[in-house]
């Protein structure tokens, strides 16, 4: 076994590659992407380093273009659960003794492969069944992904680095970081591939074994997720990945006694049916269960009369729409004062008039399709009920179609109250709300931002006046996990703005930061005498 106290290699954010007309990864992606659409690929799951084939298959299709077939997948019961679990645990003892280094290694040899050999096919699996644009991604499937796994490197040597500062005469104090005992239930997203990589590795980088759920929408990109895993050389056992429905994944592992923790992305809803259900199981489990949670945000954005115009409108309509308005952190509520209305009004208009909607392949597109046929139907229904409500006005948009591809038309909603429907529930999609406010009702403004969702994820306030700003960010300090400002409220890069929020959002802890790392360890402190007492009486027992 080596010895010696090693430095791992300094983090940097991945470039992010431009696809400009003309360049080599243009050209690259664009090969990717055809010879993806050229095949039918059939998936399996792994389970134990081995590939398990069902006779359920379910077709995958891309949402922009629903009657072409990019493959199968093999749909998985209860049986496999259980099968994961048990290569899980078989695997434990020998990934968890490992040398901390050498799992390091492993996760830096695969951010370099999805940096490198994989990026276009990883990028183009996720455009294909993400219906994602060459830039978003590339700032997801590539860059994120990739950073994760460096950053957390980083962050994983500086928790072992953390001791005891004080070690008096005659003793050592030092602090082990244990992995958790029994497995860790990574259930992940269908919006970003990053984060379906990272929930698993990030618990199975500081020593645990993971049983992997995907949502069945991102299936496609999560299988180049674990070629690439495999190739950088987990460990059969280590990552086991299944498709099953979610009712009969919850059953076998909520009520196994090894289960340790759940690393979860996806709806509020589910993810409190979770903990009521661990709730009720917690007297089957051998330790508490970390419970770690990133949920649903109705995120919004605060335009102050001192605002830049121009900058404000492109931080609402890039907020809003980009990735059809898909991202957790995706601006769904603005408020903006009466002085800048008219101007803004305009400038978000003429943006969204000018988007090109269509299939990801066509790199001029910058609007897409929503994920499938279930969000798409929800999105058109609260889209028609708006145009029928007197509370509310269609400033641009308002269209649908899915006769060829799930196209929700981005969708500009004036409320006239703030408390209309649509400013307080989650869309998930292209489809904004703008509340206007009187310029001298900002007080009152704040206090409705913080007052009108559940949610705490993401939140921005655009303005020139400090004094302004310094008392929204003062004001409005629990209403966003993640605030920005003069900035769009979306767009948080590992190693420089963690991400998560609290109230309904999740357990806020930080995706990309130590702070999410330390949740899949448990510590164990260690003093060690090296000349013990031989007799039991203090010095005070002394007769006078």
């Amino acid at each position: 076994m080596l010895k010696g106290f090693f430095n791992v290699p300094a983090p940097v954010n991945e470039p992010i590659l431009s696809y400009a007309v003309g360049s080599k990864e243009r050209k690259l992606l664009q090969q990717a992407i055809q010879a993806a659409l050229a095949q039918e690929v059939d998936i399996p799951m792994y389970i134990g380093g081995k590939e398990v084939r069902t006779d359920r298959k379910v077709s995958i299709h891309p949402p922009h273009q629903h009657k072409h077939t990019l493959g199968y997948y093999s749909e998985g019961d209860k049986t496999h659960v259980k099968a994961a679990i048990d290569a899980a645990l078989a695997a434990k003892e020998d990934w968890e003794n490992l040398p901390w280094e050498q799992r390091a290694a492993i996760f830096l040899k695969a951010a370099d492969l999805i940096a490198g050999p994989y990026r276009y096919k990883i990028n183009a699996a996720t455009m294909l069944g993400q219906s994602k644009n060459a830039f978003q991604a590339e700032i997801d499937a590539a860059c994120e992904i990739v950073d994760f796994l460096r950053f957390n490197v980083q962050y994983m040597s500086e928790i072992y680095r953390q001791q005891p500062p004080v070690s008096p005469k005659g003793s050592w104090n030092r602090v082990e970081q244990r992995p958790l005992e029994g497995f860790v239930f990574a259930l992940t997203p269908f919006n970003f591939t990053a984060i379906a990589g990272n929930l698993p590795t990030s618990a199975a980088m500081m020593g645990n074994v993971v049983v992997w759920k995907p949502a069945n929408t991102q299936v496609y990109s999560a299988n180049v997720l674990m070629e690439v895993f495999r190739e950088a050389g987990v460990p059969d056992g280590v990552i086991n990945l299944v498709y099953v429905d979610g009712p009969s994944a919850g059953e076998v592992i909520f009520n196994h006694p090894d289960f340790a923790g759940i690393h979860f992305t996806g709806s509020t809803a589910v993810f409190q049916h979770i903990w009521k259900t661990i709730g009720e199981n917690i007297h089957r489990y051998r330790s508490y269960p970390r419970i770690v949670g990133e949920t649903g945000g109705k995120d919004f954005i605060l335009i102050h009369p001192s605002a830049d115009v121009k900058a404000s409108a492109t931080a609402i309509v890039r907020g809003a729409f980009e990735y059809q308005g898909q991202k957790c952190s995706a601006a769904s509520r603005v408020y903006i004062p009466e002085s800048l209305w008219p101007k803004l009004k305009e400038l978000i208009v003429s943006d969204v008039k000018s988007f090109k909607i269509g299939p990801t392949d066509d790199f001029s597109n910058f609007i897409n399709a929503v994920i499938d046929e279930k969000s798409f139907d929800k999105l058109a229904k609260y889209i028609d009920q708006a145009k029928e409500d007197s509370e509310a006005e269609i400033i641009v948009g308002g269209t649908y179609d899915k006769s060829e591809g799930y196209y929700i038309h981005p969708t500009v909603i004036k409320a006239s109250r703030p408390d209309y429907v649509t400013m307080y529930e989650e869309l998930f999609g292209p489809v904004l709300t703008v509340y206007v406010y009187a310029d001298d009702h900002w007080e009152e403004t704040l206090e409705i931002i913080d007052n009108t969702s559940i949610y705490a994820l993401t939140g921005a306030v655009i303005a020139q006046d400090r004094y302004a700003i310094s008392q929204a960010t003062h004001a409005l300090r629990n209403a966003a996990g993640n605030f920005y400002i003069n900035d769009k409220c979306t767009g948080a890069v590992v190693g420089q703005q963690p991400f998560g929020g609290a109230r309904g959002s999740g357990t806020n802890d930080k995706a990309g930061s130590m702070i999410n790392l330390l949740r899949w360890v448990s510590p164990r402190t260690i003093k060690e005498t090296f000349d013990p007492p031989t007799d039991y009486r203090y010095p005070f027992l002394g007769a006078e």
